[in-house]
């Protein structure tokens, strides 16, 4: 039988190669603006703490549940890109008609992120994401992608960039994202 902290630097190894299928998913234009790290150990507390703080702030209280999620986590896959700035394609979907009247736009901010974003870097993070999750997949290890643990890691400057999610993983006999309650 594998020891807990077998099983710890397993889901560390799986973390990494999870950053592997994320870094080699398909970028627009082939432009990787994709910052990635591995949160373990003592900065699962930082980032818990920082998302209780945050639902402090704004009363959104899923932020607390998360925490408690990230606290009972092996791991933390963080993604982020820096989607203020346009890839220079003129596409649109930026809600701009041009990437200069984007770098021209007024820049707002919400609970965590601010924009406008470049819709073809936030199309690299969720391909970015879905390459990860689905490694997380194949080799049985439990996660769940979190907007709010992103939100922590940015005000915690553990990534660059202006967009970041993060994905908690575990390896327990039951998924602790299954049955989360507010």
């Amino acid at each position: 039988m594998m020891s807990d902290g077998g099983l710890k630097e397993a889901v560390l190894r799986v973390a990494e190669l999870m950053a592997v299928s994320a870094r080699t998913a398909p970028k627009a234009r082939g432009l990787d603006a994709l910052d990635i790290k591995i949160v373990s150990g003592h900065d699962l507390e930082r980032l818990a703490e920082e998302m209780e703080k945050i639902a402090s702030e704004t009363g959104k209280t899923f932020l607390r549940r998360d925490a408690k999620s990230v606290r009972m986590s092996d791991a933390v896959l963080l993604l982020s890109v820096d989607a203020s700035k346009p890839k220079g394609l003129d596409c649109g979907g930026c809600g701009y008609r041009s990437c200069d009247e984007f770098r021209e736009a007024e820049r707002a901010g919400g609970i965590g992120y601010s924009g406008p974003s470049c819709v073809l870097y936030v199309m690299d993070l969720g391909i970015a994401v879905g390459s990860a999750v689905k490694t997380a997949s194949l080799l049985n290890v439990d996660n769940r992608v979190m907007y709010s643990v992103g939100v922590a890691a940015l005000r915690l400057g553990m990534v660059k960039g202006n967009l970041c999610l993060g994905i908690p993983l575990s390896a327990t006999g039951k998924s602790i994202y299954f049955d989360r309650k507010l």
